[in-house]
């Protein structure tokens, strides 16, 4: 892994203070590949943020000739997949789906082991994209970004790190990410316990041994389904504290074989495609039947339990096609879900507390590793905090109104702020000195998730009401996206882009006419969802993500383009 104190020397000094050297290997010429020669900056681009759209991004703008240059807060590639490894942590979508889609026509050894590929396998998975396409000298490591001003007078960016260092740029890319600014705890009086306690989110490097422990799991999100059958195998006693259940599908993961990955290989365009036109970005081709389209009870079952059997998300988006919008339709599947439920959890009890009574993605379900297995253990318990929440840390472990637990080791899986969490964090202003993350609270107003009105020149990959989906299907397209408007700009002799605030306003009201069109609405804030910013304590509720889908979403950001951008401005050099 690299550090600042590794890379090549790159701190120079310029009248203004502190600045990159801007030449840092790209093309060697960045001051003419600018959009406004009259005005030099250190960099055309930089890029906050080395995890997947980050890292797609620095290979968009080098594949475009545009020098640019990346700052990662921590020591190594990936952002949720260097942070969140957990023992247990792998992700949710198939291992031919997650994954950089430039690489189609590029020739790159690549054959991930398993389904679902776990995080120390991601993590190698990104470094060798860097590597592979030389990217790694382009990020700073362990480097914070603090402050982000805009200099319109020069049309420039000016960055400031953690470490007093200043550099400059045309185009500032947020590349946060959405999942990757982890929640602390809920309670207070951290400082008394007197065990371990560890965040899912930041878990350290060095192995955590259970075995032997009596350990605390605050949490049951799909970071907890992950981790809590790993835990309950050498835990001692293992202790799980969950407010609200969740529909857990089984992932039904199992090795790669070689034949396998090279028949994948072999279709990898209609992968690609059916990702691209998928609903939720997924390798899937989307039911199209409704409920009254079967033509009987028991044919409906059967489409479930062929879902059920086969793992993943099928269950969702492969059975009936109005399961989010028709109540009947969704009860049907909640039913099936809950009698799986309790057919494998052996106390009747703990089955009861762990069948959820919403409607299914009201909250995001999570895929399972023998999770509902992990309770018919007699060294694990289940505790219900929905009507008695834990009130503090003590010395000893936790306690409710009611009681107080002894444990060694305590594990907070409470999940994120999502997309805003990490944006927040950054003091970005324009330059009229508003501040974006407040803009944003106030306003909710983005076009498709990439810009926000009054800061030009900033694009992100993932933002607030970009598409909910299997994450690096949009990112891909997104990138791709920026690009071209990058290089529509240069072909044009446009110094400055920034989207017009009616169409701003617009698509945040379609965010909220689509989200209120699902059954979503009708449950997202009782489960605390994360999907509509619930979850964080004085978080405005509502739609972060855009849900009309990742096919429709392509698709209107190929017409915007194809049309000349017409719900964007542009300025002449």
């Amino acid at each position: 892994m690299g550090s600042v104190g590794n890379e090549t020397p790159l701190i120079g000094n310029n009248a203004n203070g502190t600045y990159i050297n801007g030449d840092n290997g790209t093309n060697g010429n960045h001051a003419s590949s600018i959009t406004d020669p009259s005005t030099e900056v250190d960099f055309d681009a930089i890029v906050i943020g080395a995890g997947y759209s980050g890292i797609r991004m620095m290979y968009e703008l080098k594949k475009r000739g545009l020098s640019s240059t990346c700052f990662e807060a921590a020591p190594g590639v990936g952002g949720t997949w260097h942070y969140n490894r957990y023992p247990g942590a792998r992700t949710d979508s198939e291992s031919w789906v997650y994954k950089f889609t430039f690489l189609e026509n590029l020739d790159m050894p690549w054959k991930p082991s398993e389904r679902y590929p776990t995080q120390p396998e991601s993590e190698r998975y990104f470094n060798l994209i860097v590597d592979t396409f030389g990217l790694r000298k382009d990020i700073r490591f362990d480097t914070r970004i603090v402050q982000v001003l805009r200099d319109e007078p020069r049309n420039s960016w000016q960055v400031t790190t953690d470490k007093g260092v200043k550099c400059t740029c045309r185009y500032l890319i947020p590349a946060t990410g959405p999942l990757a600014t982890p929640l602390k705890a809920p309670f207070p009086k951290e400082e008394l316990f007197r065990g371990e306690i560890y965040t899912t989110g930041l878990w350290p490097s060095k192995h955590v041994d259970f075995t032997g422990k009596r350990v605390a799991i605050v949490g049951t999100g799909a970071t907890a389904v992950q981790l809590i059958p790993i835990v309950a195998r050498n835990a001692s006693q293992l202790t799980v504290f969950q407010r609200t259940p969740n529909y857990v599908l089984p992932a039904r993961n199992y090795p790669m074989e070689d034949s396998e990955w090279a028949e994948i290989e072999r279709n990898r365009e209609m992968h690609n495609r059916d990702a691209r036109q998928s609903i939720f970005g997924l390798s899937v081709v989307d039911s199209t039947k409704g409920l009254a389209d079967f033509e009987s009870p028991k044919a409906v079952q059967k489409s479930l339990e062929k879902a059920w059997e086969r793992g993943g998300f099928y269950l969702v988006f492969q059975t009936m096609s109005d399961l989010l919008t028709n109540p009947e339709s969704n009860m049907i599947a909640q039913e099936f879900v809950r009698a799986k439920i309790r057919n494998v959890v052996d106390d009747p009890a703990t089955a009861e507390l762990l069948c959820p009574k919403y409607m299914i993605f009201s909250k995001r379900p999570p895929l399972g590793h023998h999770y509902y297995e992990a309770f018919n253990r007699p060294t694990v318990k289940l505790v219900d905090i929905s009507n008695n929440p834990i009130n503090s840390f003590t010395k000893e472990g936790l306690k409710t109104a009611d009681t107080q637990y002894e444990f060694d080791i305590i594990i907070l899986a409470i999940g994120f702020d999502a997309v805003t969490g990490t944006l927040s964090l950054i003091d970005i202003r324009n330059g009229e000195g508003d501040e974006l993350s407040e803009q944003l609270d106030s306003k909710w107003e983005t076009a498709y998730g990439i810009t926000v009105r009054g800061y030009p020149n900033l694009f992100m990959p993932y933002g607030p009401l970009a598409p909910y989906g299997n994450f690096p299907v949009p990112v891909d397209n997104t990138c791709h996206w920026i690009g071209r408007l990058i290089e529509h700009m240069r072909e044009n002799g446009y110094a400055k882009a920034e989207s017009t605030a009616e169409f701003g306003k617009a698509w945040q009201e379609s965010s909220e006419v689509i989200f209120n069109s699902t059954l979503m609405a009708t449950h997202a804030r009782e489960t605390r969802s994360w999907l509509i910013g619930a979850n964080v304590e004085g978080k405005k509720i509502r739609p972060i993500f855009w849900f009309g889908g990742t096919n429709n979403y392509i698709l209107t950001c190929e017409n915007e383009a194809a049309n000349g951008y017409p719900n964007f401005e542009f300025t002449p050099a």
